[in-house]
C-alpha cells in the first residue's frame, strides 16, 4: 500500500516504519495521523513483525503538527458553540488515539531520533518502548511556543520518563532538550554520532529482541506499561493471571531445548488480530 507520509517494509520480523516527507521536515498532516493508526493496525493485523523499528528521514525527525490539521477541522456545520466545542474535543481525541496506537501495539517499538522532535514529535516519541538519538538530535514542546497546551501524549507520558520537575521547566519554557541531555536524564537509552550509526545499532538491537519468544516480549510490554498505570499489588496480580495462562505455550520448553542443543531459539509468530472495520 501506497502512503503520502509514512513508508512500511518488512525485514524477517523487523517492522521498519519510516516518515518519509524530509521536504516538509516531516510535519504532521491531516494524512499521517490516518496513516500511522493504519500502519500499526496492520503491524498488530499481519503478526509477522515481532519489533518495530521507527525512524525518519532528512534534517529533522519532525516538526511536528502541520498548519493543515488546524484549518481542516469540520466543525463549521453548526453555529451552536457546545456542539462546537464537542466536536472539537472528539478531534483531540482521535488525535491521541492515533498514538494511543503505538503504545498499544503488541510488540515493541523503537524510535530513532534525528534533528529535531518537535511538538507532537516528542508525543509520538514518548509513546514509543524505548528511544535512540544522533548527536545533534533535540526535543521541544513546542506547544508552550504558539500559546496552548500539549495535548496528545507528552505531558501525561514524559513525566514517567524523566524527573517531572525537567518535564515542567520544558513544558513551561518551550526551551530545546539537547541529545546529551536527554542521555543524562533517561529520555533516550543512548546517543549516536550520525544517523547511519544510530539505525545500524537500533536495528542490531530489534534483532535481538526479535529472536526472544514473542509471546513473552509481548507480555513484558504488556506488565510494564499495566504497572506504570497501577499499583504494585495490581501488577503483581495481573503478572500471576497472565502467567497462568501464558505459560502453557511451548516458548519455554523451545528455549530450553535450543539452549541444550547450542542452537538459536524457534518461536511461532503471535497469532494476527483483526482489524477494526
Amino acid at each position: 500500500m501506497t502512503r503520502e507520509t509514512i513508508d512500511l517494509s518488512f525485514d524477517g520480523h523487523i517492522a521498519h516504519v519510516v516518515l518519509k516527507r524530509p521536504a516538509a521536515f516531516n510535519t504532521m498532516t491531516p494524512a499521517f495521523w490516518r496513516e500511522i493508526s493504519d500502519v500499526f493496525a496492520e503491524i498488530d493485523a499481519t503478526a509477522d513483525a515481532r519489533v518495530v523499528v521507527l525512524s525518519s528521514t532528512g534534517k529533522h525527525f519532525t516538526a511536528g503538527m502541520d498548519l493543515a490539521v488546524f484549518s481542516s477541522e469540520e466543525h463549521a456545520a453548526t453555529t451552536d458553540e457546545g456542539r462546537r466545542r464537542e466536536a472539537m474535543r472528539r478531534s483531540v481525541l482521535t488525535y491521541q488515539d492515533a498514538f494511543n496506537a503505538v503504545e498499544r501495539c503488541r510488540v515493541p517499538v523503537l524510535a530513532a531520533i534525528q534533528g529535531g522532535c518537535i511538538g507532537g514529535g516528542v508525543d509520538l516519541i514518548a509513546a514509543c518502548d524505548m528511544r535512540y538519538a544522533t548527536q545533534d538530535a533535540w526535543l521541544c514542546i513546542q506547544e508552550i511556543n504558539i500559546g496552548i497546551v500539549a495535548d496528545v501524549g507528552t505531558l501525561q507520558r514524559l513525566p514517567y520518563l524523566m524527573p517531572e520537575g525537567m518535564v515542567r521547566e520544558l513544558a513551561y519554557t518551550g526551551r530545546r532538550l539537547p541529545a546529551a541531555r536527554a542521555l543524562q536524564l533517561g529520555v533516550v537509552n543512548e546517543v549516536f554520532a550520525d544517523h547511519e550509526a544510530m539505525l545500524a545499532a537500533v536495528t542490531q538491537i530489534a534483532r535481538e529482541i526479535a529472536g526472544q519468544s514473542p509471546l513473552a516480549v509481548a507480555g513484558s510490554k504488556e506488565m510494564l506499561t499495566y504497572t506504570r498505570d497501577h499499583s504494585v499489588a495490581d501488577g503483581l496480580n495481573y503478572i500471576a493471571v497472565w502467567n497462568a495462562a501464558m505459560l502453557t505455550s511451548t516458548d519455554m520448553v523451545e528455549a530450553m531445548q535450543a539452549k541444550q542443543e547450542k542452537r538459536p531459539p524457534v518461536y511461532e509468530n503471535l497469532l494476527p488480530v483483526a482489524r477494526r472495520r
